[in-house]
């Protein structure tokens, strides 16, 4: 989930940038599913895995996006929300994330810190953040909306489908392009939570 500022499409060069190894054109549309009730049972099992490997240094594993919102269509990759006390401060987890066969794919300093892997079996993505970013809050705020707000996330499924017909360069574009109907459903929840 993006801010605002990030609502128009990025350049092959800036999303090279943040990609740590090759970046890969997607040029296709987005494939999206009807929710799948498995989609809890893989977090759960990544959940475990991650803590396995990680120990205390996982502070906070959430499963979050789409597949975490029961009767929501989604991607069907696992998103996971992994705190720990620095991003930044990649020797202290990502020896031991990549040990188990996580790979790094992306390295955003300006964007919170936000690391994120790719799994070694499962498709995931494992969005990495320190403790207190705000970004931690405004992605579970998200998710319980859609849990708790039909008309929400009615509204938020009709939009990622209509969008994910078009033939997308980068899936990261997809992503970017659904900036503007996360606002107004944050606007909405955000005055809910006040």
């Amino acid at each position: 989930m993006r801010s605002e500022k990030n609502s128009t499409l990025r350049s092959d060069e800036e999303l090279q940038k943040l990609t740590v190894g090759e970046l890969k054109a997607h040029n296709a549309p987005i494939t999206i599913m009807e929710y799948d009730p498995t989609w809890p049972e893989l977090f759960e099992r990544e959940a475990k895995r991650i803590c396995l490997v990680l120990g205390s240094k996982a502070l906070q594993i959430e499963h979050v996006g789409s597949t975490s919102v029961p009767g929501l269509c989604a991607k069907p990759i696992i998103d996971i929300l992994l705190v720990v006390e620095d991003s930044a401060d990649e020797s202290s987890y990502i020896p031991q994330l990549e040990a188990a066969g996580y790979i790094l794919r992306i390295r955003e300093p300006e964007w919170f810190e936000h690391r994120m892997f790719k799994g070694p079996d499962t498709d995931i993505n494992l969005h990495v953040f320190s403790i207190g970013a705000s970004e931690i809050d405004r992605m579970l705020r998200f998710r319980d909306w859609l849990r708790s707000n039909k008309a929400d996330r009615d509204k938020y499924a009709q939009v990622k489908q209509s969008l994910a017909k078009n033939n997308w360069r980068h899936v990261q574009h997809y992503a970017d392009a659904k900036t503007s109907i996360i606002k107004e459903i944050m606007e909405r929840a955000n005055k809910c939570y006040k």
